[in-house]
């Protein structure tokens, strides 16, 4: 296949920065919903207009919060993606306290990555967000790490390749959406799904940060190059822990930090101390600076937090510290870094 320009096309100066919708699903921590409104109304305010949502975070909260201030802005204005893959069904006897506690959801969740369910996904994404259009569908944790799959992780693969892959490329056709891709925590996924169908972008979550990088680079970005596809960079601070936070990416067990990961952070602290940058934003900057991302995507709690991640961007880092980085190994060799 014929490399395409379309992610490019999408994702246009004015939407390669972007506010996820996890921390306001309550992924970690409960929100309520004024103050969830107070960081959407921030966003908007310093000028995020790429917002990323999913019927995931939160088992439907964050995308009807995220649609409760969206539908008010004229929809031509902001780019907006979510997920399918995954639907949900209100019921009594929901067990939404095995994956997310604190989302007080009244929804089960049912894995569907058939033709049909992926359609289904969207108009219900529609309705929840209240609008009438999604730019971009991720195929959501298509990858052997998510845990809640009814059957091995190849079997949900093959359907969602029979089923999902060509149900969305005729979405994209028929104008219904402007592009699609997959949404996973793994390089291999995005590298499967280039060889098995056309998806224009990707959703890259945790995969490029300054912690773990290597594989991306040596492996995914070559292919994604040649076959013209897009990323979307997502958790450039692996759920806040490069910022500080005691856990390490997502799941149940996020709090369980492999020691080498603690070992790398002590060492990035010490040479941003010595340069006087603060390392959350050097993440934010390093996530952002590939050729191939064409959008980074932060997750955020509070109005406080987004503003910090836009001014991150805005702000100047040494290159010697960056430089330092590459001496000791810290930063792999090949990787980007932003330039003074």
């Amino acid at each position: 296949m014929a490399p395409t320009s379309r992610a490019r096309d999408i994702y246009k100066p004015e939407f390669q920065f972007g506010m996820g919708g996890v921390s306001l699903g309550n992924e970690f921590n409960k929100i309520a919903d004024k103050e969830a409104e107070t960081a959407l109304e921030a966003a908007w305010s310093v000028g995020v207009r790429y917002y990323d949502v999913a019927p995931w975070y939160g088992l439907g909260l964050a995308e009807r919060r995220f649609g409760h201030f969206l539908h008010n802005q004229k929809r031509s204005d902001y780019l907006l993606s979510t997920k399918v893959g995954k639907l949900l069904k209100a019921s009594k006897t929901n067990n939404h306290e095995k994956m997310y506690p604190l989302s007080d959801s009244p929804n089960d969740l049912l894995i569907d990555y058939t033709g049909d369910g992926v359609r289904r996904s969207i108009e219900d994404s529609l309705q929840r967000l209240g609008v009438d259009s999604i730019d971009v569908a991720f195929v959501h944790d298509l990858s052997p790490d998510f845990a809640f799959f009814p059957t091995p992780w190849e079997e949900q693969y093959e359907i969602a390749r029979k089923g999902a892959f060509p149900a969305l490329t005729k979405m994209r056709e028929e104008g219904i959406i402007k592009g699609w891709g997959v949404g996973v925590n793994t390089p291999m996924a995005i590298l499967k799904v280039m060889e098995d169908a056309d998806p224009d972008v990707c959703l890259c979550a945790r995969q490029y940060s300054l912690i773990d990088h290597d594989e991306t680079i040596e492996k995914l970005f070559p292919k994604v190059r040649e076959r013209g596809v897009g990323l979307v960079i997502g958790s450039s601070l692996n759920a806040g822990f490069i910022g500080g936070s005691p856990r390490y990416n997502y799941g149940a067990e996020n709090y369980k930090i492999p020691p080498e990961v603690i070992e790398k952070r002590r060492k990035l602290r010490k040479v941003a101390e010595n340069h006087g940058v603060d390392l959350r934003t050097a993440a934010i900057q390093f996530s952002a600076a590939p050729d191939v991302a064409i959008a980074l995507v932060v997750g955020a709690g509070s109005d406080c937090q987004i503003r910090e991640d836009w001014n991150s961007l805005q702000t100047r880092i040494p290159n010697e510290f960056w430089a330092e980085l590459k001496k000791d190994g810290l930063v792999h060799r090949d990787a980007a870094v932003p330039s003074v």
